[in-house]
């Protein structure tokens, strides 16, 4: 007996439709909500002064920014994010690498002389308190402004048994000044007590 012609074949019969999902278009209320958005972006961009004054930003004021304005340089913060991992938070520094600042004689010395310190940094034996440090230090010359240098040198003459006077930024900006040329950290004692007696 021959089959109908209109019939399906058995295999076609246990297959699944095909999912329309994939070809449903996307629906045209979704388009228009886009291309509204495009179109108010376009015109907000082409309409918005780009122009104005750059001070104005998020209008946050210092006090907003967690610094009072007047309130000067905290030495201590930037004694902590940049010299206590060499020279320790109790500033023992570390034995035959990074000298101490607690009673250290460069620390209590000439501002002038710890002001080139901090400028130009150091490479090349040093001597603390009877010992040689052989480590390197860096400069931070170009890092900090005289302020905060000053800053910095006041928190450590005044730390761990120190009571050296504050150091001013007049100091830091003289020291800047005699020795601006200079691109190489000072070679140690050999140099830095040199500078004593200028």
């Amino acid at each position: 007996m021959m089959k109908k012609l209109t019939e399906k074949p058995r295999a076609q019969t246990r297959e699944n439709p095909d999912p329309e999902e994939q070809i449903r278009p996307v629906p045209w209320v979704l388009l228009i909500g886009i291309a509204i958005l495009f179109t108010w972006a376009v015109v907000y961009i082409a309409t918005t002064d780009l122009t104005g004054p750059a001070n104005w930003g998020d209008q946050r004021t210092l006090a907003d920014l967690g610094k009072p304005a007047g309130q000067k340089v905290d030495g201590a913060a930037l004694f902590t994010a940049n010299c206590a991992a060499c020279h320790q938070a109790s500033g023992t520094g570390v034995p035959g690498v990074f000298p101490p600042l607690a009673g250290s004689e460069w620390v209590n010395g000439e501002p002038k002389v710890i002001a080139q310190i901090l400028l130009h940094g150091i490479n090349g034996p040093l001597t603390v308190k009877g010992a040689t440090y052989h480590g390197q230090m860096p400069n931070f010359g170009g890092k900090f402004k005289d302020e905060e240098i000053a800053a910095v040198l006041t928190h450590v003459r005044s730390q761990w048994g120190n009571q050296s006077p504050a150091v001013d930024t007049d100091t830091v900006k003289n020291a800047r000044e005699t020795s601006k040329d200079r691109t190489q950290p000072w070679n140690g004692d050999q140099e830095l007590n040199a500078l004593k007696t200028r």
